[in-house]
């Protein structure tokens, strides 16, 4: 049927849904939520009223739905920064995402003061490939500048069929110009796991992104380590890496956990907290373990550092992550668009909110040279964050063993978050798993029973 007056059928429709609101509430005793729920209708009345006056009177026609998405993206630009509104087109790319495959760039991004800025690249893509780093804002996308452009937007306009061009117009810290970066757009396949043998006996895992495969793999990894060598220790890479899906962090942590143990739990408004606990997918695993991070591990990263370090499984070695602590969800709408919103916060098993203040580090290397600056840009930065809430108090969790280091390889083809050929804290790591493997060899030192006094 042909709706004959669409701006009167959205306003029917935004009153009706008030309405139908107001009467479930009222109908099951919530009667203290009576005045709030007045004051949105009000507040809906003056949207209605100025969507009227835009249809009757703006000097060109104007469709209903573009002004209502209008509307709508406003709407959740007042949130946090990790919450917006995707249109049938770009919530469904979204959902590919997290399968490991989509068209674009390769390249994870945000809103810092209205600016577009780069989280990450991720590897092996037209981003990565093309030099963009951490902390570069885009100025321009084919010429068109990005200035307060929602997020989604940006996404939008950068994706594109595979094989045609987008030039990005880049501020780089440091450099006096604008670089314009021209990419070709490719169907990304992103690889979340990758392993080799670095000093004959130590594993080296690197996870570039947490996806719905991600857990099984590094499963199939680990088997070809240990059928391989006989590991003596292992390096779990997590730099640059921006997350992913909840369940693939609890998944990847489990496979390093005894069963029961706490991973992560989330808190959303009500008093009520959700706790995952490890399955305990693979036990018995012995040898000592460090996790690299950097500013540009986030989200699932995080929670995976985390949990390892308050168990003690794992020693984290790098520089403080990023920060992002909280949790969103994809809510799909009627239209096929859909709502990516931020539901809750997440907690390492010690009660530790990771918001805006991320994972520190148990060993800090910092891999700049002296005197060099980098701009890392983390979640405290961007617009509209999240505050941290206190440190909750949760009971002390008992380290079961001693927490134990390990090692990489100096060749190793990763940069670092420098772009530097010399990957300095996957070689510090190495000198820590081998001075472990010396000090392991000479066993407990004999104890000391004489008095030292005047010595």
């Amino acid at each position: 049927m042909k709706v004959q007056n669409p701006i009167r059928f959205w306003i029917a429709t935004l009153v009706m849904g008030v309405a139908l609101i107001l009467g479930i509430l009222l109908g099951r005793g919530f009667e203290n939520h009576v005045m709030a729920e007045s004051e949105s209708y009000g507040d809906l009345k003056v949207f209605a009223e100025v969507l009227s006056m835009v249809q009757k009177n703006y000097v060109e026609d104007v469709k209903p739905q573009d002004l209502v998405y209008g509307a709508i993206r406003g709407m959740l630009n007042t949130l946090d920064p990790h919450s917006a509104f995707m249109p049938p087109d770009i919530y469904k790319e979204v959902q590919g995402d997290t399968r490991g495959e989509f068209g674009g760039l390769g390249i994870q991004i945000s809103i810092k003061d209205g600016r577009l800025v780069v989280i990450s690249p991720i590897e092996e893509t037209p981003a990565f490939e093309a030099g963009i780093q951490s902390g570069d804002f885009i100025v321009k996308v084919d010429d068109v500048p990005t200035r307060d452009m929602t997020l989604m937007d940006a996404v939008n306009k950068m994706r594109g069929p595979k094989g045609t061009k987008v030039t990005l117009s880049i501020q780089r810290e440091g450099e006096p110009e604008l670089l314009d970066i021209v990419l070709t757009r490719e169907i990304i396949k992103i690889q979340s796991v990758k392993s080799e043998v670095l000093e004959k006996t130590i594993g080296y895992i690197r996870l570039s992104q947490f996806q719905e495969k991600t857990t099984r793999d590094l499963g199939k990894a680990l088997d070809k380590l240990e059928k391989e060598i006989h590991m003596e220790g292992l390096v779990l890479d997590l730099r640059n890496n921006p997350g992913g899906l909840l369940t693939a962090a609890i998944g990847v942590s489990e496979q390093f956990l005894e069963p029961g143990k706490l991973v992560v739990y989330i808190k959303g408004r009500d008093e009520g907290k959700d706790e995952y606990l490890s399955k305990g997918q693979r036990i018995n695993q012995e040898f000592p373990m460090i996790i690299l991070v950097n500013a540009g591990s986030a989200s699932a990263s995080e929670i995976v550092a985390g949990a390892l370090q308050d168990w003690g499984r794992a020693v984290v070695l790098g520089t403080r992550t990023f920060g992002k602590g909280s949790v969103q969800t994809l809510l799909p709408l009627s239209d096929g668009a859909g709502l990516r919103l931020t539901t809750a916060r997440y907690y390492t098993p010690k009660g530790g909110s990771i918001q805006n203040t991320g994972i520190e580090p148990d060993i800090v290397v910092d891999p700049l040279p002296a005197g060099k600056k980098f701009q890392r840009l983390r979640e405290k930065d961007l617009k509209g964050h999240l505050e941290n809430e206190e440190k909750e108090t949760v009971p002390e969790i008992a380290p079961e063993g001693e927490e134990e280091p390990m090692s990489p390889s100096p060749d190793m083809d990763f940069q670092g978050e420098t772009g530097e050929k010399q990957d300095i804290q996957l070689q510090k790591a190495i000198d820590i798993l081998k001075s472990w493997k010396i000090f392991k060899k000479l066993g407990t030192p004999t104890q000391v029973t004489e008095s030292s006094e005047g010595l």
